[in-house]
């Protein structure tokens, strides 16, 4: 292991604005105040709690940058970053400031988390900093509530306590601090919309520290403010907040994962808290092996990595979102895939535009339409940690009327359609269709029933994989449908044929992705013109 690295020449984050001032005797304090604390753990335990560089570098950025008033001008404090770089011993130290050196009457720092056993890793560190602290005055001062998870600072009448998202309940709080740990887990965005929303209104400067690690949803808080650091962090920059500061230490998309020179870029500690010889080890031992690779990925060059086991490169998907023209598509034949789910979940449908026979090099065009029963959609976005809302809002997700699906609105959409579209057949998973079945094929419709099994699957998931990668399908970018093929992951049987499977989280939806591709199945065999390859296992006419 390396020797401790210190900061050799500070100099403000760019990030200042010109009317702040830069404080040396504020900075000093507070960097001299961490440094007094001990280290609690390893080889290091007892000894004092010296920064290394990027470390002191915040701390001089976050306590030493004021504003003309002499507050804080940073409020919001981001800082992702691999795993093992002394994320939680930082987080421990700052609880401890903003608790016993603020000089705030009645401080309120809160530690939060996504559950109370992560929730209490940075207040044990900070209890036992105080338990180990060589000054007894200091250790007379804080009172330990252990079976409360309380830090108690007695000159103040300050607090320092734990809340989780499992056990959180909503009541009033008047926040000078919020340490969150691993916001990529958090369930919902519930505790971090009431500890950073107005929350502080009243404190002259509170400060809302947030390190995490990178996640694997894309559709969580935890992302939600990792794409507003690296908005910031943009050169130039898509977003501008005086208030909020960012730091990422992570691999870029092309960045090689098995290079030691980017493990060294990503990973600030590497030499003093991560021994280069673990990374290596860890690497090798990924290396081949998709699920340890992705976790490598995200622990330790902190990349968000959507499924362990995806199956579409969303990049190659991503690039055949070019815009549908429907009115171009009007009168044209397609094919129809529905998916009804349950009458509580989403339902899909999905319509698929094959090139004309005739012509060559031509795209294949997706149209997806989603529905859910408008009194679940508040319950899904908990569920799901997807904006629901948002989507029922801009007009990708429509709603019916109370909490059960009501199929009728739906059979109204397909005949509507219908009248635009020439809809050749509609494909459908029967399991809870067999009564919209029934009434699609009294309407007139080609209404097949489409077996959901790796035999029927395959075909057309591998001619979709196919038409992906060589830019010949068009999606139009419908965010639901990108959702679910970021959540889809297969399953193959002896003989190589695969069928779609949900992720490991159980809100992963992939109903649109079924849709998809029972849809597509249809146009591929009207397109070659030939009879039914799969030996009349891929439909059952209803």
């Amino acid at each position: 292991m390396e020797e401790m690295r210190t900061l050799a020449g500070y100099q403000p984050t760019r990030f200042m604005l010109p009317t702040s001032r830069y404080c040396k005797e504020a900075a000093d304090f507070a960097v001299n105040f961490i440094e007094s604390l001990p280290h609690t753990k390893g080889k290091w335990k007892g000894t004092p709690f010296k920064l290394i560089d990027w470390q002191e570098q915040l701390v001089r950025d976050v306590f030493g940058i004021l504003t003309p008033e002499g507050t804080r001008q940073f409020v919001t404090v981001y800082v992702e970053v691999p795993k093992k770089n002394g994320k939680s011993e930082l987080a421990a130290a700052i609880a401890l400031l903003l608790l016993c050196a603020d000089f705030e009457n009645s401080a309120e720092v809160f530690g939060c988390a996504a559950d109370i056993k992560q929730a209490r890793i940075v207040y044990n560190v900070a209890k036992k900093m105080i338990e180990y602290h060589p000054d007894p005055g200091l250790r007379r001062l804080v009172k330990i509530t252990d079976s409360q998870k309380v830090l108690y600072f007695k000159p103040t009448d300050s607090t320092y306590e734990v809340l989780s998202a499992e056990a959180f309940t909503k009541h009033g709080f008047s926040v000078h601090g919020v340490i969150f740990d691993e916001l990529h887990a958090q369930p919902n965005r519930r505790l971090y919309d009431t500890m950073t929303t107005g929350s502080g209104d009243a404190r002259e400067q509170p400060l809302f520290f947030i390190i995490t690690t990178a996640g694997c949803d894309m559709n969580s808080i935890g992302y939600e403010v990792h794409c507003e650091a690296k908005g910031i962090l943009a050169n130039p920059p898509t977003r501008v907040d005086p208030t909020f500061y960012p730091v990422i230490f992570g691999a870029d998309e092309d960045d090689d994962w098995t290079d030691p020179a980017v493990w060294a870029k990503v990973n600030p500690s590497l030499g003093v808290t991560i021994p280069l010889s673990k990374l290596q080890a860890q690497c090798d031992a990924a290396r081949g092996n998709t699920a340890k690779e992705n976790n490598f990925r995200q622990l330790r060059l902190n990349q968000w990595v959507a499924s362990a086991v995806r199956w579409m490169q969303m990049e190659a998907w991503n690039k055949c979102n070019a815009p549908v023209d429907r009115v171009a598509l009007k009168g044209r034949i397609c094919y129809a895939g529905l998916d009804l789910a349950s009458t509580q979940d989403t339902t899909a449908l999905v319509l698929v535009f094959p090139p004309h026979v005739s012509e060559e090099g031509g795209k294949y065009y997706v149209l997806a339409f989603f529905w859910l029963p408008k009194d679940r959609v508040s319950m899904s976005v908990d569920r799901d940690h997807v904006r629901y809302d948002d989507w029922e809002r801009d007009g990708i997700l429509e709603t019916t009327p109370g909490s059960v699906t009501d199929y009728s609105f739906i059979r109204k959409k397909i005949n509507d359609l219908a009248r635009e579209f020439q809809i050749n057949e509609i494909a459908v998973d029967p399991y809870n269709a067999r009564h919209l079945l029934q009434e699609l094929a009294q309407d007139g419709f080609a209404v097949l029933e489409f077996r959901q099994g790796a035999l029927s699957l395959s075909p057309p998931m591998k001619e979709l994989m196919r038409l992906v990668y060589r830019g010949e399908i068009v999606h139009g970018g419908n965010p639901m449908l990108d959702w679910q093929m970021d959540n889809l992951t297969i399953i193959a049987d002896a003989n190589e044929n695969i069928r779609p499977v949900k992720g490991k989280k159980r809100s992963g939806r992939i109903d649109g992705v079924v849709s998809l591709v029972m849809a597509l199945d249809g146009a591929i065999l009207q397109r070659e013109e030939q009879p039914n390859v799969y030996d009349g296992s891929r439909l059952t006419f209803v």
